[in-house]
């Protein structure tokens, strides 16, 4: 599927891994809807990427803010075509730690989120994509990319939600690319490894000293090649690549240097 004219749902658009992906699709001729809950950032955001970009406030885990968020879209761009969820969060609590066992309100939380959230997105998307026509000659009507984490492989201490969260996103990949290819839409999921967004660095927008010092410490060490942090638009590269690339479905792609992550930084 070409990028140019196709219209994109991205959640989590207003920074980081989302931010790169809009402004790479808009370079070669998209429109994107931005779901975020940063208002601040997502107008500034939209307003960064000019009149092919809107930012709608969303929380992916409501189906009524979610429905809002496609209605708005479907009224300033006419379509939906590609879905990208990098919308997501995490914690870090053992199962059983020094104030007791991890509490279910704070799993539940991040199961919510990213596992839920990702579905509730997808399937209102996919829902729009079943009336394009289609727009490749193998009939496709729509792309969807969910992203997943290397920690849905080798979850460290205290990732026990985050970890079942993001196996959750890799372990439907599957059954729903097989549900939705009756409708032309097909479904892959991005498995990044560290990345430099302001939630791998603590809110950091930009790597700063201090935080290259950590990582330097820590994380990096667990890179093969390159010894570094991956850069957002390396995410949005991919995500280009499999929307562009007809053939490819079904899969959960790794992009993290050739790590494994250790059980502790």
């Amino acid at each position: 599927m070409e990028l140019k004219d196709k219209v994109a749902v991205i959640t989590g658009g207003a920074s980081g891994m989302g931010k790169a992906t809009a402004k790479r699709f808009i370079d070669h001729g998209g429109k994107c809807a931005l779901f975020d809950m940063n208002e601040e950032k997502g107008n500034a955001t939209a307003d960064e990427l000019g009149a092919s970009a809107i930012f709608c406030n969303v929380n992916v885990a409501d189906e009524e803010s979610v429905t809002a968020g496609i209605a708005k879209t479907m009224e300033a761009f006419g379509a939906i075509h590609i879905n990208i969820n990098y919308a997501g969060t995490g914690n870090a609590i053992r199962t059983v730690g020094k104030d007791g066992p991890f509490p279910l309100k704070d799993f539940k939380f991040i199961l919510e989120v990213n596992l839920v959230g990702t579905f509730n997105v997808l399937r209102l998307c996919a829902q729009e994509m079943a009336k394009n026509k289609p727009v490749t000659d193998d009939g496709g009507r729509g792309v969807i990319i969910n992203t997943a984490s290397a920690a849905a492989y080798e979850g460290q201490i205290g990732q026990a939600a985050y970890s079942a969260s993001k196996g959750g996103v890799v372990g439907m990949t599957v059954p729903i690319a097989r549900d939705l290819s009756s409708i032309g839409v097909r479904v892959n999921t991005i498995v990044p490894g560290l990345i430099a967004t302001p939630m791998m660095m603590a809110g950091f927008e930009e790597q700063t000293p201090e935080i290259r010092e950590w990582m330097d410490q820590g994380p990096i060490k667990q890179t093969v090649f390159p010894k570094r942090l991956g850069e957002p638009d390396e995410i949005a590269k991919l995500a280009q690549a499999l929307v562009e690339n007809d053939y490819i479905n079904s899969e959960c792609i790794r992009i993290d240097s050739g790590m494994r992550m250790a059980p502790k930084f």
